[in-house]
């Protein structure tokens, strides 16, 4: 007898093809032309943002309703993907918008939604978003920031570590104590801060390994006083809120991660078709031919990984947790053997910040 089974598969759409298409035509035009500069300089994408923003994908995620254009998880991914085909930097755009708003639009009330959603949506503002300090990277419930009420107000008080695109955006959530004495885990609030605030303030950007274009920065809160509507959820719901937010966003990590490493590919692909040794070129050598078969092979199934994830949170599947988890880890350890591959497969000009080699 044959066994049938409900298989829950994603399929891209003529949509999601299009998008695909459209942007990788611009990211080859107006992104990846200048991502040695930005890793060079450490410069904000500026020029990125301003190319995504005309295409309106630069928080592609944010609905109709608040003016954006409504793409679903997957539509999302394959955005992030082929930008940071070009620019790893850059994919941090829409990704960060993403990661910024997910509270918002998760666990907000209309009144927030429709103040800071729109500005995302129009280019005119970016999210991030303040859940990790020194002291509380994966154990988020042991977080210090504090946030007193005081009337209709609250206070906050403390910092956040790892902030992406801090200084660059405009609106950060950020997650705070309201009861310290409180049970464990639901003791905690979120809020939206503004840049303009007064007390809150920026450490210096970080010195990363990678991935210069995006300011990586602490965010200092020293009594910053905000209006209790700006209060994302009920009180006490803002670790449950900031780890949903997670189970959403960790797929957009692992599309990072496919974009990554499909751009290594296609560099060291080009090369080795181009490198000549023995008279005839690298790419005719079995040993290489084996070599990138096996990037290819585990880079689709990263993607295929990180697709299944996206529909799923597009259904927001009782299992996303797991499957938002598995591709962001399988995606970013592929991303780190695909890159590493390719240096080898280029030789010395794989290990070289400028060679003659233009590939």
């Amino acid at each position: 007898m044959r066994a049938t089974a409900d298989f829950d598969l994603f399929k891209t759409s003529d949509d999601h093809e299009e998008i695909r298409a459209v942007l990788r035509e611009v990211v080859a035009e107006k992104i990846t032309p200048h991502a040695a500069e930005v890793d060079e300089t450490g410069a904000f994408p500026q020029h990125a943002f301003d190319a995504l923003r005309a295409l309106d994908l630069h928080a592609p995620h944010i609905p109709e309703a608040y003016e954006g254009v409504g793409a679903d998880a997957l539509a999302t991914c394959i955005v992030i993907e082929e930008v940071a085909r070009g620019c790893a930097s850059s994919s941090l755009i829409p990704a960060v918008n993403k990661l910024g708003t997910m509270p918002l639009i998760l666990g907000a009330d209309e009144e927030v939604l429709q103040r800071y959603l729109p500005p995302v949506a129009r280019g005119e503002a970016m999210f991030s978003y303040g859940l990790s300090e020194r002291e509380a990277g994966s154990d988020t419930a042991a977080m210090r920031t504090r946030a007193r009420a005081e009337g209709d107000k609250w206070v906050l008080n403390g910092q956040k570590a790892w902030i992406s695109n801090a200084g660059v955006s405009e609106f950060y959530t950020v997650l705070a104590v309201t009861d310290p004495d409180g049970r464990r885990g639901a003791n905690i609030t979120a809020f939206v801060v503004e840049k303009g605030d007064e007390g809150f303030g920026f450490s210096e950007p970080e010195r990363k390994m990678g991935i210069h274009g995006s300011p990586t920065r602490e965010l200092h809160l020293d009594n910053v006083r905000i209006p209790d509507s700006r209060r994302v959820g009920p009180v006490g719901d803002g670790l449950k809120i900031a780890l949903r937010t997670l189970d959403h966003t960790r797929i957009t990590i692992g599309a990072q991660a496919v974009g990554i490493a499909q751009g290594a590919l296609d560099t060291a692909l080009a090369y080795v078709k181009e490198r000549k040794q023995f008279g005839k070129a690298i790419a005719e050598f079995q040993g290489l031919q084996f070599m990138i078969a096996d990037m290819a092979m585990e880079l689709e199934a990263a993607r295929q990984l990180v697709y299944v994830a996206a529909a799923r949170s597009e259904r927001d599947d009782a299992d996303l947790p797991f499957f938002g988890a598995a591709a962001k880890c399988f995606a970013s350890d592929v991303a780190m053997k695909v890159t590493t591959d390719a240096v080898q497969l280029l030789g010395g000009a794989g290990y070289t910040r400028t060679s003659r080699w233009s590939g």
